[in-house]
């Protein structure tokens, strides 16, 4: 806009005073600059992008294959852009990174009128998360470099990576007791292989529950009286306040406290018992932009913030998933952990608190922590205190600390086992329970 002010202001100076070279000059230079906005305009506008994917959703250590085609629609070649795949900055800039590129995601080409150009690369994924790939950004403009502009194109694709299952080994199926025990206060369901006693014989009792040896015994008809289960399930606690997880381990301790709160949840729900899981963590899927992937901008800084994921969220409320049975329980637990990120909002005290309703009483509360305060140890006790059944599962790797945090929830009597590795992991159900 500069640069037409300019020539307009000495075009009428060569006017007014009849200076015909410097108006012929003019005109010249402001051809140029009209010309050169329509190409610059016509070129971006032009141009069209798709995205495709082999997969969107990953296991760790999978990769990802990216194609993006650029097709010219225009009946004039386009002689320069640039492309960019837009990804998250914090997930490659991260030590170490969650994701790795190769390939390139970005590239200077010219397109033929009615042609086009690709981007080809392939995404390797290191941890768990919910990655937002693009949208891309194209910046073009003119041969005198008078006029650049920038348009964001394609929406983008999210592909979620879910977390790390590690096997339990001893984990007892035939005992039905996962880590910590439900003593029941009322029959919530029958196990018809532990026999409990025999009862007379009442209308209804279906022919599988009458004891014909009692029945031949007396000459009376008697039904057999079952125990019910002592285990219902479990729901687990996630802590994920990052002032539990200190830096000097991170990512790796609070990586292993998703991998523990994973791996419990699939060995309970292998069992066929009911599981669920509440966090104070924030969702990924919060930090999604819901437009804005079809629009130009001034520069190309502001095009990647505006179109990239937000780097903070506001939410304070807990994430849960309902305790229940069901065939894809399990895949809605391991969905929230694969998107679930550190948090400045609930603390675990609070979360307990506000997720009071979300946690059956005949279910075990298995609370994954990362640091063990006396607000902690509060809010577990008043748990323990309104007849829940309450395990701790501490992920910690230095001794001495872990040590005292171990100690305080023995001291409130309370059951509490250490993480430390995927191996101390592995075998967790095989620690002694302190009671």
């Amino acid at each position: 806009m500069k640069w037409h002010l300019a020539a307009v202001g000495l075009l009428l100076l060569a006017l007014i005073f009849q200076l015909g070279l410097l108006a012929y000059a003019m005109y010249a230079l402001l051809l140029l600059l009209i010309s050169s906005r329509l190409l610059a305009r016509n070129w971006i506008e032009r141009l069209e992008a798709t995205r495709e994917c082999n997969r969107l959703s990953a296991e760790i250590g999978q990769q990802v294959a990216v194609v993006v085609t650029v097709k010219n629609t225009g009946r004039l070649p386009v002689l320069w852009v640039l492309l960019e795949d837009v990804l998250p900055r914090a997930a490659l800039r991260q030590r170490p990174p969650r994701l790795r590129v190769s390939g390139s995601r970005l590239k200077l080409a010219m397109i033929r009128a009615h042609g086009s150009t690709s981007l080809l690369y392939q995404l390797h994924f290191e941890m768990r998360g919910y990655f937002q790939l693009g949208p891309l950004v194209l910046e073009s403009g003119d041969l005198f470099g008078l006029h650049r502009r920038y348009r964001v194109a394609t929406e983008p694709h999210f592909v979620i990576v879910y977390p790390k299952v590690v096997p339990l080994v001893g984990f007892d199926l035939a005992s039905r007791r996962p880590i910590g025990e439900v003593r029941m206060s009322h029959r919530l369901y029958e196990d018809p292989t532990r026999i409990g006693g025999v009862r007379l014989y009442q209308a209804g009792d279906p022919l599988n529950r009458v004891n014909w040896r009692a029945t031949a015994r007396t000459t009376v008809l008697h039904s057999k009286v079952y125990e019910p289960s002592c285990i219902a399930g479990a729901t687990v606690v996630l802590d994920f306040h990052t002032s539990s997880f200190k830096a000097t381990h991170e990512p790796i301790r609070s990586e292993l406290a998703v991998t523990t709160a994973a791996s419990l949840a699939n060995a309970v729900y292998q069992l066929g018992q009911q599981i669920g899981l509440v966090t104070n963590g924030r969702d990924a899927a919060d930090r999604i932009r819901q437009e804005g992937w079809d629009r130009e901008y001034r520069n190309r800084k502001l095009a990647k913030q505006q179109a990239g994921m937000t780097e903070t969220s506001a939410r304070l409320e807990p994430l849960v998933v309902p305790t229940r049975r069901g065939p894809d329980q399990f895949q809605r637990i391991l969905e929230v952990l694969a998107r679930v990120e550190l948090t400045d909002g609930l603390t675990l005290a609070q979360l307990v608190g506000e997720a009071r309703a979300h946690l059956p009483s005949d279910s075990t509360v298995v609370a994954v922590l990362g640091d063990v305060t006396l607000e902690t140890v509060w809010a577990l006790q008043t748990l323990k205190r309104r007849g829940y059944a309450v395990t701790a599962v501490l992920v910690m790797f230095d001794e001495w600390e872990s040590l005292e945090c171990m100690g305080r929830l023995i001291a409130a009597g309370l059951d509490a086992r250490l993480v430390n590795s995927e191996a101390a992991l592995a075998a967790l159900c095989q620690q002694q329970l302190t009671r």
